[in-house]
């Protein structure tokens, strides 16, 4: 069967009997720390029991922790998006029930499900996207940053040394890929040489430090976490390490525009910065936009990886992770060479 591979209260929760609510049919998004469900009106979001080492969801109460982490900090940008914990149970007839009276297996995250059509992605397949719904993004997240927390110990964040950690161990992470189809050693060197470089700029960060623009941000800042309907969503930020969300803005919003790049939208990337710099007036934030898309888009390239390597996930599914993956790298040193 199909599905034999997945965990046995997924394969419950695939038919759609087992919901409090109508639901014509289930459907299953994979990615790779994630099971996603769409169910309805609503999302189920339940996750992995992996441990990559910046990321640990491998215990229960881990992934409680998270779970909750994930509501509180998602209702900063999407309040009415994020409705509450889940619990899937073990019931006295042997199968699963959510918010049941047995014993709790597994906890998720229950969200309302937005159009399909709206989302960015989406827009940008079908050739929807504008440039007001740029504008409106950029003034969405002009606000958030004004507001988002900062303070000495989410500015320790933005020094050198702390971003080369999370920049150098992708390299450390992805060396066991390369010439496996999508990362090849040139790629690999010529990027990793410039991602060095750029970091001995130890001024560069502290100016970044001293204009106080290492903030509690997003971390997961691009087209597929973002549904523009009746006012923009901006959703599914990082919750499972703060080294990956205490960032500096510019690392944040350098992610969309490398999104947008990535796309062929270099017109609206563009747009997007000096949309967005006009209203915060950050004007070093330029400076640093290069080395944070190089970053964002091995970053994404790693993911494809992780993602292609994951056991549960189909044929045609691990054949697309591995040629996005490539693209992605590839984009990266074009950032790595410019």
């Amino acid at each position: 069967m199909a599905n034999d591979h997945l965990p046995p209260f997924l394969r419950a929760l695939l038919h759609p009997d087992r919901y409090g609510h109508p639901v014509p049919d289930v459907k299953l998004v994979q990615t790779h720390i994630s099971s996603v469900l769409l169910a309805g009106e609503y999302v189920y979001k339940f996750k992995k029991p992996v441990n990559f080492g910046f990321l640990d969801f491998s215990s229960l109460e881990k992934r409680q922790a998270c779970c909750e982490q994930e509501l509180l900090l998602n209702r900063r940008l999407c309040p009415v998006i994020y409705l509450g914990l889940v619990t899937v149970t073990a019931e006295p007839d042997g199968g699963f029930g959510l918010n049941g009276s047995g014993p709790v297996v597994e906890y998720g995250v229950k969200m309302m499900r937005m159009p399909e059509e709206r989302m960015m992605v989406n827009l940008i397949r079908s050739g929807q996207l504008r440039a007001s719904h740029i504008d409106a993004i950029a003034t969405v997240l002009a606000d958030f940053y004004r507001r988002a927390e900062n303070g000495p110990q989410i500015a320790r964040f933005g020094t050198a040394a702390a971003v080369a950690v999370n920049v150098l161990e992708n390299f450390d992470q992805t060396h066991p890929f390369i010439g496996q189809g999508a990362l090849e050693q040139t790629q690999f060197e010529e990027i990793a040489n410039f991602a060095r470089s750029f970091l001995a700029n130890e001024s560069l960060f502290q100016k970044r430090i001293k204009g106080s623009f290492i903030r509690d941000c997003h971390g997961d800042l691009y087209s597929a976490n973002i549904c523009l309907a009746d006012h923009v969503y901006i959703y599914d930020c990082i919750e499972f390490n703060q080294r990956f969300r205490y960032c500096d803005v510019a690392s944040d919003v350098a992610f969309l525009a490398m999104d947008l790049e990535f796309h062929g939208l270099d017109h609206l990337a563009a747009r997007f910065i000096d949309r967005f710099i006009q209203a915060t007036d950050d004007q070093g934030l330029r400076g640093m936009l290069d080395f944070y898309k190089c970053y964002r888009a091995y970053v994404r390239g790693k993911i494809g990886l992780f993602t292609a390597a994951d056991a549960a996930v189909d044929p045609a599914v691990r054949a697309a992770s591995i040629e996005q993956a490539g693209r992605y790298f590839r984009l990266a040193q074009r950032y790595a060479v410019s």
